[in-house]
Order: structure tokens, then sequence, then C-alpha cells
């Protein structure tokens, strides 16, 4: 049965946490603002910050990495909970946290879909599997639950005149990223929920299909946004549009360089910082699937959640406000601002 992650109990630790503070992530009324900023990041990956800080753009303001994550949620989560700094995640999960209680705001978009970057949903070759209704009664290997992957596929069963009755029968597996493929050519799962590298080294070898893809139902978009706690903007201000400006002006270097440029940058970051890691999987990079200027977040990115979120029940009518969940205000490509 399709199940959605619940994040009240993370929202109130994140009302307690924050709340408090912490020694280096908020500053105190009045005093020296934050120039340390805590974030996680992902194996063999880099992202924007990383990019905004070997760039230059970042001046004075240093990140601290604290360790990685697969999941957005958990990410967002962190943030909320003052682990670190800042977060990104899928803007559906950013909606079911501030509908829960937690003071977080988005402040740029960070990753989404297009003809170069989207998640796919593939069977193996020879599967029944044609449509939405055949995935009655099948499991389907996703990263995290509560996230992208679970809104598209619903929506798509949704699209597909399936019940909510029948909507639950679809089972979710949550997969670590690196053995989806595996599980899927095993017949531990019936659909393989792929994207980036994984995507693409699981199409070269061969052997399975695209069901769908999540830019059939939406087109391009940009589907996640980094968030920071609303008290951390009011405490350090400034630092938070150094680091807004310098992620903006990172996102928009991917879209006025080439992509050999690209894949060369991110190859000198990951090899400089030391984590041992495996740059190859930079070589798939194809765009940053951010449709927005710099990032900008424009209003659809989260009323298409906030209806789809109404609609399955997982919120209120009327609970959440887009206008409280985002602001363009520290992003210099904005034409104006949410907040």
């Amino acid at each position: 049965m399709i199940r959605t992650r619940h994040v009240l109990l993370s929202a109130l630790l994140a009302l307690s946490v924050t709340a408090c503070g912490s020694a280096s992530g908020s500053s105190r009324t009045g005093g020296a603002e934050v120039t340390e900023l805590r974030y996680q990041g992902g194996v063999g990956a880099v992202s924007f910050p990383e990019l905004a800080e070997s760039l230059g753009y970042l001046g004075d303001v240093k990140l601290t990495w604290v360790g990685n994550t697969i999941s957005g949620p958990q990410d967002i989560q962190s943030a909320a909970t003052g682990q670190t700094d800042f977060g990104g995640a899928f803007n559906g999960a950013i909606v079911k946290l501030k509908a829960a209680g937690a003071p977080i705001k988005a402040v740029i978009g960070y990753y989404g879909s297009d003809e170069g970057s989207y998640i796919g949903y593939f069977v193996a070759d020879g599967s029944p599997i044609k449509g939405p209704r055949d995935l009655i009664g099948k499991k389907i290997g996703v990263n995290t639950l509560g996230a992208h992957l679970e809104a598209v596929l619903k929506e798509y069963l949704k699209r597909g005149g399936l019940t909510p009755q029948e909507i639950d029968k679809v089972e979710l597996v949550v997969v670590p990223p690196v053995n989806t493929e595996q599980a899927l050519r095993q017949g531990q799962i019936d659909v393989a929920a792929l994207s980036g590298i994984l995507r693409d080294k699981a199409l070269e070898r061969g052997g399975i299909r695209p069901l769908f893809k999540d830019i059939d139902l939406f087109g391009s978009f940009t589907a996640g946004s980094v968030v920071l706690t609303e008290k951390f903007i009011e405490q350090n201000p400034r630092t938070t549009a150094t680091f807004v400006g310098a992620f903006a002006k990172a996102v928009e270097w991917t879209h006025t360089h080439s992509r050999e440029e690209v894949i060369a940058k991110y190859k000198e970051i990951i090899t400089a910082r030391g984590r041992n890691e495996d740059v190859s999987a930079v070589e798939f990079w194809k765009s940053s699937g951010v449709s927005g200027k710099g990032g900008a977040i424009a209003d659809k990115e989260f009323t298409t959640w906030v209806d789809w979120l109404e609609r399955e029940g997982e919120i209120k009518p009327g609970q959440v406000k887009v206008s409280d969940l985002y602001t363009n205000e520290f992003n210099p490509f904005a034409s104006g601002s949410a907040s």
C-alpha cells in the first residue's frame, strides 16, 4: 500500500530546536551574522552552493560539509531542526513540512526536470505492465517516501483513472538509488524510478524500457527548492543574501557554459574536496533542470503541489498559503518578491 512519510514529529522538533538556536546556525539578535553554513552533500555529485564556493561567489561565507544524504525530506528536516543550516527537497515535501508547523521558507530552486534531466519509471523488457492500471498490486522502487517520486507516481495513477482505493493497492518500496536497477532486474520490484547517471547507465545496459517520465505529465519544471529557517533569515539577512545570490549565479553559470565546461568543473571540485569519490558520475551530467532564471521560484512550482496535496487529503484546504512557502527577496535574478 502506498504510504506517505509523516513529518509532524520532525516539525515539532524543528519548532523546539530552532527556538533555541545553535552555535553555528544562527546569530544572536544584534550580533555578528553567521558566515559558516553547515550542509549535507551527495556522493559523486556537486551542489550549487559547492559550485558557487569554487567559483568564488560566496565571498566570506564558508561551507562546512557534515555528511551526505539521498533523501530530500530528511535534508530539509535537518535544516528545520538546526542540524544543518540549509537543505533542499521536492517542493511537495516542503509544503508538507510547512503544514506540520516547521518554520522554514524556500529561497531558491535547485533541481528540476527537462529533456536532459528527468525521472523515468522503468520496467523490464517483457514485463506485462503497459499502463497505470497494470500497476495495481505491483511494487515500485523509489528513493524515499513522501517526495517527488511518490507525487509523480500518484498523479500518473490518478490520470490513468484509478480510484483512491485502487491507488492504495500500489506498493512503494524504498530502495537505495544505487540498488534500484538491480532490484528491478532481479524481480524484487516491478518498476524502478531512475534518474541521472543511474538511469543512463541502466539504459546503456539494455533490457529495460520506460513506462513513463515525470515530464510526460508536467512538462519541464523546477521540482525542488532549498530552504532556510525563518529565524536564520531574520537574524542573518546579509548572509542569506550572499548565499542566495551566489547560488543563483552558480545556477546561471551552468546555463551559460557548455556541458563540457560544467563537467570539467565538477570533476575539479570533487577531486579537490578529497572524499574518495568516483568522478565518473558527473560525466553523465546533461542539465540543471532548473527552469527559472537563477533559480527564481514561481508560484506554480508550489501551487501544483499544494493543490495536489489538498486533493489527496494530505493537507487541509487553505492550511498552507503559497505566499508563506517561499521568497524571491534575496535572488538577484528575480523580477519580484513573493514575500
